[in-house]
């Protein structure tokens, strides 16, 4: 029931947000002087993620994925000069607009699950640093942080070669100053301290310098336990899934990354030609999380697959730690060392 609600949700979020986007303009016509027509569109796409976020919310049963994108949202959005109020007037008619349109017998629970964000408005805090003193190799990951940021890619990739030669183990690296400093690149862009292209800029830098390493602990084909790694649906943010991909191949695991848009025919097929023991998938956007369950429930259903052991990962897993079992999976962990200690330990109890 509760899954059904969700998926009610997300067939009428785009006429939903039509109509709020209308009455905020109605109840707010300075929007139109503040921020034009161009406001009005990202009202709407605005506004559509967030009935998005709630439907995802309800279908998981998990209240702290919406909860969180609020607090998320909020800081994202003072970049751009929107207020609290602005926020909190949008949910306001996003509850009216449920009650007055949503034509589905228990919305009770959408409305409570809407009513938590709405308190989040006023607790939200911004997200911490990523890359912090108390942190290894701060040093050198706020100097790497900076050249990036400076546009200086080469530079940047000569810090982490130079880690490599002086025997600093990959693992820390790929942990301490990729892992970090991508999460605090995400941050600043949240905040708006860099733009979108500054954005892409140092993750595309990032995954050159990841393969530059290769030579430093890529030395022998692997004969172990066999991994498949993919990212779920349209999702686009692959980095972290390389990261982890690797770190299973420094470990001794034969590893096979598909990375974003792999249609589930196609993934499985590729379960199948691998013999995987494994699939790791990765979610990053919350809105993608009901599709880690049906692509799960796909290979469960499928009679040469069913005994692949599923790990699952990403910000929606790591924002609430029980959604792994709410979408089927075996299993979930934070970061790469604990993702393979748990996957050696499923393959063991095979």
């Amino acid at each position: 029931m509760q899954y059904a609600a969700g998926e009610a949700l997300l067939k009428d979020a785009d006429k939903l947000a039509e109509r709020i986007t209308d009455r905020q303009y109605e109840l707010q016509p300075e929007l139109d002087q503040k921020f034009g027509q161009s406001g009005r569109i990202r009202t709407k796409q605005d506004s559509l993620y967030s009935l998005n976020f709630l439907a995802e919310s309800v279908m998981m049963r998990s209240p702290v994925l919406f909860t969180n994108y609020v607090s998320w949202l909020k800081t994202l959005l003072k970049g751009y000069r929107v207020t609290d109020e602005d926020i909190r007037i949008n949910l306001l008619l996003i509850k009216e607009m449920i009650e007055e349109y949503f034509e589905y017998s228990d919305k009770e629970l959408v409305l409570e699950y809407l009513e938590l964000g709405m308190v989040e408005v006023g607790l939200a805090e911004p997200a911490p640093r990523f890359v912090r003193e108390e942190l290894p190799y701060y040093m050198e990951a706020k100097l790497y942080l900076d050249q990036l940021l400076s546009g200086n890619r080469l530079a940047a990739a000569a810090i982490v070669e130079e880690m490599a030669k002086d025997h600093i183990p990959i693992k820390d690296i790929y942990t301490y100053i990729f892992q970090m400093t991508q999460h605090e690149i995400g941050r600043l862009w949240q905040t708006g301290e860099i733009t979108v292209a500054q954005e892409h800029f140092c993750t595309a830098a990032t995954q050159a310098n990841i393969s530059r390493l290769y030579p430093y602990w890529l030395t022998k084909s692997a004969k172990g336990h066999r991994i498949v790694s993919a990212c779920v649906g349209n999702e686009q943010h692959e980095i972290g899934l390389r990261l982890l991909t690797d770190q299973f191949e420094m470990e001794g695991w034969d590893t096979y990354y598909l990375g974003a848009n792999v249609p589930n025919n196609s993934l499985i097929d590729s379960l199948l030609k691998y013999k995987a023991d494994v699939l790791a998938l990765s979610a990053t956007m919350t809105y993608h999380v009901h599709l880690v369950r049906e692509l799960i429930i796909q290979v469960r259903n499928h009679p040469k697959t069913a005994a692949v052991k599923v790990l699952v990962g990403g910000m929606p897993f790591n924002t609430a730690s029980m959604l792994w079992k709410e979408v089927g999976a075996d299993g979930y962990a934070e970061d790469a060392k604990g993702a393979i200690a748990l996957a050696n330990k499923l393959i063991s109890a095979k």
